[in-house]
């Protein structure tokens, strides 16, 4: 066996650390070349690839460098495309739809879906944010954004084009940008509907990894417009520990269920409370419910986020707590969180490489 046939099979070898399959399983390892102590290797991967890129590159390279010691390795990688989940022609430029929803309000669902936003940002993903709470827009609060408004132009057909703000390099569109700051927004399920498709179709997106939806609380009119819509990648659920949350999370999945939707996950947030002064470890609302409802559910369990007054204090002062170096606990746990998110994502996308897309009926 030549050097090069050697190399290519120990990288062959190495499993993808999302989808616990060989890249040879996944028929990843599209050439290698090999010239005196320089290796090039071509890969076709599913993406987003943003937090698995480089454990495999350092993968292969130890692989590579235990065969020809020394060597140069450059690993060259083709991102591939899973088909959309639907027909629906909407959003085209962007690669991953996503859902954050919650069965009830005041779990903290628009807090975890900024700080995901923000993390995905920061790990080099092109990310966007939809508020879709049209009756309780947070993410100018949360990002810092009261008062401001979406730069936007006329077309010659007379259909105004948006354009997302950006901050903390997530491009972020909503309700709250069109509103003043103390407007109520009373309307009726059908013209919910149609403001949440102005902001889908009349917003100038671009190229995004992600579009993150933060959805209003529930399983009402614009969660199923969105599901008609959009060609959702999956959504993940939010939720707190106690029983009267789990079983509007059992709701909020068999709706997604129903339309076809996958799930990504369940996340519990405020599970836990740890003392800053002696470190004692509360579940202030029981403990572990997310984890069992996932579980009863057969869905993935995505991670506990704990309830820390900095996260509020983060909220009102429109920075992400993410972007908190002080606290590195709570970071690590959006991080977890968000990294576990992609996983699912790019586990969702593999399937789909052998699924025809649905049409979607309610």
């Amino acid at each position: 066996m030549d050097k090069e046939q050697r190399i290519r099979q120990a990288i062959e070898a190495i499993k993808d650390p999302d989808l616990d399959q060989t890249l040879s399983e996944l028929n990843a390892v599209h050439e290698v070349k090999v010239a005196d102590d320089k290796v090039e290797i071509f890969l076709r991967l599913i993406q987003p690839l943003h937090f698995v890129a480089q454990t495999i590159d350092e993968q292969i390279k130890q692989a590579v460098q235990e065969i020809v010691p020394g060597a140069e390795v450059i690993s060259y990688v083709r991102e591939v495309e899973a088909p959309r989940p639907s027909k629906v022609p909407v959003l085209p430029d962007v690669r991953n739809l996503v859902a954050i929803a919650s069965g009830k309000g005041g779990v903290g669902k628009s807090t975890v879906a900024a700080n995901i936003a923000v993390t995905l940002a920061q790990s080099g993903a092109r990310v966007g944010l939809l508020d879709a709470d049209i009756h309780g827009p947070s993410a100018p609060v949360l990002f810092g954004l009261q008062g401001e408004q979406m730069p936007a132009r006329k077309l010659e057909d007379g259909r105004i084009l948006g354009y997302p703000l950006e901050k903390y390099g997530v491009k972020i569109a909503s309700m709250g940008f069109v509103m003043a700051r103390d407007q109520a927004a009373i309307l009726r399920g059908p013209l919910q509907a149609g403001y949440f498709t102005t902001l889908v179709e009349q917003i100038e997106w671009g190229e995004l990894d992600y579009l993150i939806f933060d959805l209003p609380p529930g399983t009402g009119d614009i969660q199923l417009t969105l599901t008609q819509r959009v060609p959702l990648t999956g959504a993940a659920i939010v939720t707190t520990p106690q029983d009267i949350s789990l079983a509007d999370v059992r709701r909020g999945i068999a709706m997604f269920r129903k339309v076809n939707v996958d799930i990504l996950g369940v996340i519990e947030n405020m599970s836990f409370y740890i003392c800053p002064n002696c470190g004692h470890r509360d579940e202030i609302f029981q403990h572990g419910g997310g984890k069992r409802i996932a579980k009863e559910q057969n869905v993935p369990f995505l991670g506990q986020l704990p309830l820390n007054s900095a996260i509020c204090s983060a909220s009102d002062q429109g920075v992400p707590v993410v972007l908190n170096a002080d606290i590195p606990s709570v970071r690590e746990a959006f991080v977890d969180v968000t990294r576990r998110l992609a996983q699912e994502v790019r586990r969702v996308n593999a399937r789909r490489l052998h699924q025809p897309p649905v049409e979607i009926s309610l």
